[in-house]
């Protein structure tokens, strides 16, 4: 960020992490660059880290920038050089962190889905409810909204470009779980994860679909299925999606793959298919909207791209059409490089942090909230009793 000698520097913002692994990584990423790129109002300064090994979280900490290490994580949040405290662990933890956080007077931002249960989003948005009084603003991260071609394809449906909604499609597909000798980590757990690929890549799933078409979920009908039902017992310590196992075996407690339909509050149908299971298919969500006036894709892997139909134009020259998101006209890239020069997955999370930032020295609630969080809990939730009745049809609570 350029500054003259007689500018003085914005006032920084001291983030504090819990956990440091994947998201936490990805999480840093997003810290460390946002103010290199976008002139922010508050400078983000990357406080402190912690985790619960003191030699990892240290070797993180040199890693990825931050100033301090933590392996507790209620002595971060006592930090006075923290104001701001991001949740990259397990989906267990997320409830106590972040209402302890919002009780200490920080702001937060929270992986995710928000919780395990109804019961622990609930409380969380209940927590963000009485912060907010008191100036703590939260942010559920569900990043893929910081696709820049996804955040310009809200706006072309807010602005009416395919008219009604009739049909949403939305597909997740992974496949690092086909292999049965995989070693059971803590996302196979339930006590950890609270469910397989319908938390994991379903939350995504829901949210983006929701965040598209600009309504809410009303009911679903559903089924899924382990596939795989007893995995070894991890052997040290798994790194991302990656891990060795040993000879013992234990029990895979969360589903393997989710596939629900569902209707939104405009009377569009909807249909989502979430596993880690797909072979082949490395990090594959795929949306797709019909509506009255013509229809709208997104391809994660092809991710600076949207497809989309005019369904108004002749019939001699209509079709799908390439749009290449990369023009500074398009959202977030006014920053960036010129046009055609692609962004990727990290970038996502420099946007995060850019829109929090700028929240919070604003004083506007950020977007996702923790009851956007609470909904797709809502709807993750609605997806597992369905599936418990034989796909009875199970309305979601709004």
């Amino acid at each position: 960020m350029d500054q003259t000698d007689n500018e003085a520097p914005p006032p920084t913002l001291g983030v504090g992490m819990v956990g440091y692994a994947f998201m936490g990584a990805a999480h840093s990423q997003g810290w460390r660059t946002a103010s290199r790129v976008f002139d922010l109002p508050l400078r983000p300064v990357l406080a402190a880290v912690c985790g619960r090994d003191a030699t990892a979280v240290r070797a993180a900490a040199r890693k990825h920038g931050w100033a301090a290490t933590e392996t507790d994580w209620r002595d971060l949040i006592a930090r006075d050089d923290v104001q701001l405290v991001d949740i990259c662990t397990p989906g267990d933890s997320h409830a106590e962190i972040a209402i302890a956080a919002l009780e200490a007077g920080k702001h937060v931002l929270c992986e995710k889905p928000l919780g395990n249960s109804v019961a622990e989003a609930d409380a969380m948005t209940e927590a963000a409810e009485r912060a907010r009084g008191r100036g703590q603003l939260v942010m559920a991260g569900f990043n893929y909204r910081r696709v820049p071609a996804v955040a310009y394809g809200r706006r072309m449906i807010a602005e009416g470009r395919l008219g009604a909604l009739r049909h949403v499609r939305v597909t997740y597909l992974q496949d690092w779980l086909v292999d049965p000798e995989f070693p059971l980590t803590w996302r196979l757990k339930r006590e950890y994860a609270g469910s397989g690929a319908l938390g994991d890549l379903g939350s995504h799933a829901v949210d983006l679909a929701q965040y598209l078409a600009g309504e809410y979920l009303t009911g679903v009908s559903a089924l899924t299925e382990t596939f795989v039902r007893e995995r070894p017992l991890l052997a040290g310590v798994s790194s991302g999606l990656s891990a060795a196992g040993g000879a013992e075996r234990g029990p895979v407690t969360v589903d393997d793959a989710a596939l629900f339909t569902g209707r939104l509050e405009g009377g569009a149908l909807a249909s989502f298919e979430a596993t880690r299971m797909a072979s082949g298919r490395k990090n594959a969500l795929r949306v797709e909207l019909n509506g009255e006036r013509g229809s709208l894709a997104f391809d994660l892997e092809r991710l600076n791209e949207l497809s989309f139909h005019d369904h108004t134009e002749p019939a001699v020259t209509s079709g799908f059409r390439r749009i290449l998101v990369t023009e500074p006209e398009h959202p977030y890239l006014e920053a960036w490089w010129p046009p055609g020069h692609a962004l990727g997955y990290e970038h996502t999370f420099v946007h995060q942090a850019r829109d929090l930032v700028e929240a919070i020295a604003a004083g506007r609630d950020p977007e996702p909230s923790f009851a956007d969080g609470l909904q797709v809990q809502r709807v993750l939730a609605a997806v597992e009793e369905s599936a418990q009745k034989n796909s009875v049809y199970t309305p979601v609570q709004l």
